[in-house]
């Protein structure tokens, strides 16, 4: 695209807040400046008194190609959040949007339908399901919500709630269809919690919660929930090593080493480095299946582990369930066209001990929001959102997750963590183009085979690419602390502590009283899950214990509560802590640029003027 091809840039508001009389103190920070949006950083620093390092005022860069740092908005992005590009790019950008985060949309079904008993065609439904909720949930939060251009989805921060709920001894031993039976008690979970999760938003609580919501407290929030799964990836990788090795290279090599390769003028192998990896490498496994590298003379895959057969298949047949691409039949099993409907796994089962901890991990779920609200605005909005639009984003985000719940996709919908890589990354702030993408998201889940190609992907090539999905949010979480003065000894106590202890205390509640081969019909990886059965608390009410000892025993909630508890009562003066910097409601309202940036459409926002904790 050449430069003639660029929108006219509209006028830049002023520096925010209001710069003071020449005659008073010095001008305050611009707001990028005030909330760390920085480059780099000087090395040159001096030591405080309290022992802390005191960083100089950060300073934004000039922006160089060959640089892949966090720089200026105007600089960095091609087109903002109220541009609209043409027909093509729109269809290009939004495509390329969606495609890029690919591995957050598809991985989760396909790894807790199979843990729920699901059958391939069940997994492909799922799927279907997932594009169609998060198309429509995203166009809901680009026009109701924050308004800013961020894919809705299912959340890595409900994976591990749903998987220790699976795992609960009262699903163990299950007859019938242990798949629907445990799909309708994780919706009923799913629409309480959500509904938790919209009064929280409004309400108005949201705008006194977000008081004690700080990148020091995001930070290992959210870097927490890519560590906690660490059981998972790699075991499952070495099912099939040479397959899923191949699959955590290639993705390695196209996001880091080919990273900044140009073809047509994009940087294909960083955007599309999950795609791109796991098409190779499907590509590879089906060559090996078809020329006979995974037969093995008088073996058959399906015949039961449990039936007598020889040391030499024993030995082999594990090879050929995982390594194989032929062993699902999702492809060949689901329907051309298939519409997802509410309900369409029964009416929802409500369990008030699931529902709780759901509820709990809902605001998990909204610092995860938080984080992602504040970093995409500083690339794509002229100003960060008022505490009203965070709050009316997490309360259309509930109303979200309500419709994942009634839909049946077996996670709540939220903000994707990765959504602020994606905008960085393509360049594309356009909430058009975001809306375009949602629209494609929806047809796709029409048809039936789409979700039965992708429900076929074998487990191996899943693990692979999760390690390296989990990878980016740990990462992307601690990401955050470029908010803070990341050389401050505080803050870098507290994020240890919150780290440590956030895989150290949920390890003592997951192996507490946990015998050997207790559980044996739970694969090995999601024992961590089954603690709800034999966790330490034991109080006089079963159903307390179930939630105490599930809640206790993930990750993200031992570092959130060590995180939101030191980072408010130690002291800190409000730049060392990073405080985010969210708009003021007067100001926002005087400046044109910013309503008509977060305004809701349709003049709806003229009729709820009055619920100010909501709005401009």
């Amino acid at each position: 695209m050449t430069s003639n091809d660029q929108p006219q840039r509209r006028a830049r508001p002023g520096p925010w807040p209001p710069a003071p009389a020449p005659s008073g103190p010095p001008p305050p920070l611009s707001w990028a400046k005030r909330t760390g949006f920085k480059g780099r950083v000087s090395a040159e620093s001096n030591a405080s008194n309290s022992g802390q390092i005191a960083l100089p005022p950060p300073s934004l860069p000039q922006v160089t190609a060959d640089d892949e740092v966090f720089t200026e908005r105007q600089a960095h992005i091609k087109y903002e959040l109220r541009d609209t590009p043409g027909l093509i790019p729109i269809m290009i950008y939004g495509l390329q949007h969606y495609l890029s985060m690919l591995g957050s949309l598809i991985l989760i079904p396909l790894v807790i339908v199979p843990a729920m008993g699901g059958t391939g065609e069940d997994t492909a439904a799922v799927v279907s399901t997932v594009l169609f909720v998060s198309g429509v949930t995203t166009l809901l939060h680009t026009s109701f919500g924050t308004r800013l251009p961020l894919v809705q989805g299912p959340s890595f921060v409900y994976l591990a709630p749903v998987l220790a709920l699976i795992n609960s001894p009262e699903f163990q031993g299950l007859n019938g269809n242990n798949f629907k039976h445990i799909m309708k008690e994780i919706q009923g979970a799913l629409i309480i919690s959500s509904a938790f999760q919209a009064i929280v938003g409004y309400t108005g609580f949201m705008s006194l919660l977000l008081r004690l919501i700080n990148p020091v407290v995001v930070s290992p929030t959210i870097a927490a929930i890519g560590l906690s799964f660490f059981s998972y990836g790699f075991t499952k990788v070495g099912t099939c090593l040479e397959i899923g090795l191949l699959q955590i290279f290639l993705v390695i090599v196209f996001s880091l080493y080919l990273r900044k390769i140009k073809l047509f003028g994009y940087r294909i192998f960083l955007i599309y480095a999950v795609p791109l990896a796991l098409g190779i490498t499907w590509a590879i496994a089906f060559l090996l299946t078809e020329t006979g590298v995974y037969n093995y003379r008088g073996c058959d895959m399906n015949v039961p582990a449990s039936n007598s057969v020889s040391p030499y298949c024993r030995k082999h047949v594990p090879r050929m369930k995982h390594c194989r691409v032929d062993t699902s039949h999702a492809l060949k099993s689901s329907p051309w066209f298939r519409f997802p409907y509410p309900l369409q796994w029964g009416t929802p089962v409500f369990n008030w001990k699931m529902a709780l901890v759901m509820c709990a991990v809902s605001v998990i779920a909204i610092i995860d929001s938080v984080g992602s609200y504040h970093a995409s605005s500083l690339f794509v909005a002229s100003r960060p959102p008022t505490p009203g639009v965070v709050s009316r984003g997490i309360g259309m985000e509930g109303i979200s997750s309500v419709l994942a719940g009634l839909w049946g996709t077996g996670l709540g919908s939220t903000t994707l963590t990765e959504n602020v890589h994606t905008i960085a990354v393509t360049k594309m702030g356009s909430r058009r183009a975001v809306e375009f993408g949602a629209v494609v998201m929806i047809l796709l889940s029409f048809v039936g085979k789409v979700g039965g190609f992708i429900a076929s992907i074998p487990d191996v090539m899943i693990a692979a690419l999760l390690c390296f999905m989990w990878a980016m949010l740990t990462a992307l979480g601690l990401s955050n602390l470029r908010y803070s003065v990341t050389g401050s000894s505080r803050n870098s106590i507290i994020v240890g502590l919150a780290l440590f202890f956030s895989l150290s205390v949920p390890s003592y509640f997951q192996q507490y009283g946990l015998s050997p081969n207790a559980n044996p019909s739970v694969p090995s990886y999601f024992q961590p899950y089954v603690v709800a059965s034999h966790g330490p608390l034991r109080t006089g009410y079963g159903g307390l214990n179930y939630v105490l000892n599930t809640l206790l025993s993930f990750n993200m909630v031992i570092a959130f509560l060590i995180a939101v508890i030191l980072d408010n009562t130690v002291p800190g003066s409000r730049q060392e802590r990073g405080v985010y910097l969210w708009s003021e409601a007067e100001v926002a309202r005087r400046e044109p640029a910013v309503s008509r940036d977060y305004e809701l459409p349709f003049k709806v926002g003229q009729a709820f003027r009055w619920v100010k904790w909501v709005g401009l």
